[in-house]
This record gives C-alpha cells, sequence and structure tokens, in this order.
C-alpha cells in the first residue's frame, strides 16, 4: 500500500513556494518592473543601466530559463568580472546532464554561492538548477517575486513546531518533485546561515527533512535525489570582517542578534566587494557510497553518516590559496606551511586584513577587541586548510 506521501504531486502543492510557472511568469515580470524597490536596487547594483531599455527588455522574457540565459548570465560575468580575478569549476565531468541532482554545497555568501554555481553550469553547457532560498532574506514582496522569477524556491523558516514540520514536509516534497516530476536539479546550502567561522559541517537535520519525502526508507529516499556535493572556495570572503564584527559584538554580549539591516548590508557587500579567486569543486553523486551504509541504521545515525559524507567531499574540494596557508600559521602559531607562500603573499595578506578591519564600526574598540577580530579573520581562512587535511590525510 502506498504511504500519504508517495501520492501525485503537482505544482499546486507547492505554488507558495516554487519558482513561478511560465503560465504565470510574463504577469509577475509585468508587476515586478513597476516596484520602485526593484528599480532602486538595479539602479544601485548596475548605475550605468538605462532603465526603460532594461525594462523593455525584461518584459520580452517568457519564463525564468531565458530570463537565467538572457538577464542573469550577463549580469553575472559582469559581476565576475568587477569583483573577482576569475571563477572557475572542476570535476564537471561527474555530471551527467540528462540526470537531476541535489547540489549540496557550503555557504559562503547569500546571493553569490548558488548564482556563481550556475553561472559556471551555463558556461560548460549544463542545465542551470534551482534555487533554495530562506524566507528570512525575503523582506519586500517585490524580492519574492524576482526571485522566484529567478528559478528559486522558498525555505519557511522561523516557524512553531507544528508548522515548521509541515514546511520541511512541503519542502522535501517540493525537491523530490522538482527532481523526479520537473526533471529540475536543485541547490541548497548544507546548513541554514553562513558558517561565521568558515567551518563547513553538515546539519544533520537538513538530511532528515530531505529524506522526509519518497515514501521509502531513509536511504532510499536520499539516493532518489541524487545528492551531489560541492566545494566552494572564496580567496577572500568580503564579509569577512563583518562576521569578526558579529562575533565581537556577541562575544560582549550573548543575547545580540543582527538586525535585518546588517542582513541587506551583509548581501550587498558579499555582492559588490572584492572576492579574488572563486573556484566550485563538483564531487561525484554519492549514492554509490549510500550503498556501503549498512542496512538498519536508525534514521539518526543514517544522518550523521550521510552528513560526514557530504563534509568529507566538500572539505576534500577546497581549493587552497596563500592566504589559508598564512592563516593557518598565523592562527595555530606554526610554520608549517611557510614553503607555500612568499614574502609578498605575507605583506599583501596584512595589507588587507588591516584595511578589513578598519571597516568595522563598533563603539569604543579596545586593542584586545581589534586582536580578538583579527584571531576571528585568521581562523576563518585556516579553518579550510584545516579541514581539507582532515579530509585528505585522515
Amino acid at each position: 500500500m502506498k504511504t500519504p506521501m508517495t501520492k501525485v504531486l503537482d505544482h499546486t502543492d507547492f505554488a507558495d513556494i516554487a519558482p513561478y510557472e511560465d503560465s504565470e511568469f510574463a504577469a509577475r515580470m509585468r508587476s515586478l518592473v513597476e516596484e520602485p524597490g526593484f528599480e532602486h536596487a538595479v539602479r544601485f547594483v548596475m548605475p550605468e543601466v538605462d532603465y526603460q531599455e532594461f525594462v523593455n527588455r525584461l518584459k520580452q522574457v517568457p519564463n525564468n530559463e531565458r530570463f537565467q540565459l538572457d538577464i542573469m548570465w550577463p549580469f553575472l560575468e559582469m559581476l565576475a568580472k568587477r569583483t573577482t580575478t576569475g571563477v572557475s569549476m572542476s570535476g564537471q565531468e561527474s555530471i551527467n546532464p540528462d540526470h537531476c541532482y541535489t547540489f549540496i554545497t557550503n555557504h559562503r555568501d547569500i546571493v553569490l554561492d548558488a548564482s556563481f554555481l550556475n553561472l559556471m553550469f551555463i558556461r560548460h553547457q549544463l542545465p542551470t538548477s534551482e534555487v533554495a532560498i530562506g524566507n528570512n532574506l525575503l523582506i519586500y514582496d517585490w524580492i519574492t517575486d524576482l526571485v522566484k522569477l529567478n528559478k528559486s524556491f522558498i525555505v519557511k523558516r522561523n516557524l512553531k513546531m507544528t508548522a515548521a514540520l509541515q514546511a520541511a514536509k512541503q519542502l522535501s516534497g517540493y525537491i523530490h518533485y522538482a527532481i523526479q516530476s520537473k526533471h529540475q536539479s536543485v541547490w541548497i546550502a548544507q546548513r541554514e546561515g553562513r558558517a561565521k567561522d568558515s567551518n563547513d559541517v553538515t546539519q544533520e537535520s537538513l538530511i532528515k527533512m530531505l529524506a522526509l519525502a519518497g515514501g521509502e526508507s531513509m536511504l532510499d529516499n536520499l539516493k532518489a535525489i541524487n545528492l551531489c556535493p560541492v566545494a566552494i572556495t572564496y580567496e577572500y570572503d568580503p564579509n569577512d570582517y563583518l562576521k569578526a564584527r558579529e562575533m565581537l559584538l556577541r562575544h560582549r554580549d550573548p543575547e545580540f542578534k543582527k538586525s535585518q539591516r546588517d542582513d541587506l548590508f551583509s548581501m550587498e557587500t558579499g555582492l559588490l566587494q572584492f572576492k579574488g579567486r572563486v573556484h566550485f569543486t563538483v564531487s561525484r553523486c554519492i549514492n554509490d557510497e549510500l550503498n556501503k551504509l549498512e542496512p538498519g541504521l536508525e534514521k539518526a545515525e543514517v544522518a550523521h553518516q550521510v552528513a560526514a559524507i557530504i563534509d568529507r567531499n566538500i572539505h576534500a574540494g577546497y581549493m587552497i590559496y596563500p592566504v589559508n596557508y598564512i592563516a593557518y600559521d598565523r592562527y595555530y602559531e606554526t610554520d608549517r606551511f611557510r614553503d607555500c607562500y612568499t614574502e609578498q603573499d605575507i605583506l599583501d595578506f596584512d595589507a588587507y586584513i588591516d584595511g578589513q578591519l578598519a571597516k568595522v564600526d563598533v563603539e569604543d574598540p579596545t586593542t584586545e577587541d581589534v586582536a580578538f577580530m583579527r584571531g576571528k579573520i585568521y581562523e576563518m581562512y585556516a579553518n579550510p586548510l584545516k579541514n581539507k587535511l582532515a579530509a585528505t590525510q585522515g
């Protein structure tokens, strides 16, 4: 007998979280371009834009696939040219363009993790993925319209227990529906929120959520969505000083909470400021590894072991830059990797850190406060190397 989770699902089950269908795309786009907030955002990010001409182009876009290719692709190429010294990808030969995957990555940038990954897919003539985005970022209705026009689906957060469980079931159902019925890959971060210290660890609750739908065993439900870990490495994190500031304020006051304005500024900073080199390493789909797990494991143990497999693949895939080696030696007070960077690398890194710390806006910073934040930034850049060593050397 089929369980309720195996009932035939359609778009109406997910209308409030799913990307807009082609049939509603044009009307939603016409509404979006009339929003003053959208116009302000476009002019801010692209100050040279002829807005009316841009609007006319948007109104000609028939669906989200063309929106990504005709609008987002050139925009992301422009952004990559302005804010990076190159965006690259390796391991793409593991992707079968005739298959659909759940790409699961570490989380560095609120906006660009999935956007730059899709840019890489477009460059390599691979299908783009739909993107999971938390509703905490959708502070205006027009932002919701924009992301749903751009192949994003909504993750409902900050709900009470019963509502949270229903939202998790709906989200899991949608991911399975997207892959198996829409034949559309999806992207989701390995955890809610970015790892402030760059110590990337998959939340086991995420694995449990992904396995809710499917109607089979937990492992079979996970295998049905073809989990594919992807490691993201930014040479420089434009938000590093903002993360250090947040850690300092929480160190001073454990009850400190970021404001909505803080989130918006983090998004703006990550989007528009310098990132150096950006690299994506695509691992193989982990179904073969899941097949090796012992049958009959408790669900909690399945979640634990699957999360560990994802972590190991992500950690092994990091691209390591001179800044990571320097930060590791500084943080752990060693010269273990002294042969991996030059004197000029040291001068450049120190100048970068000093410049970032000079941007921090806190009340009455002491020498100890600055040292605390400097240590946190060292830790951010050291952790990817630390985790890669553990993943590749045992």
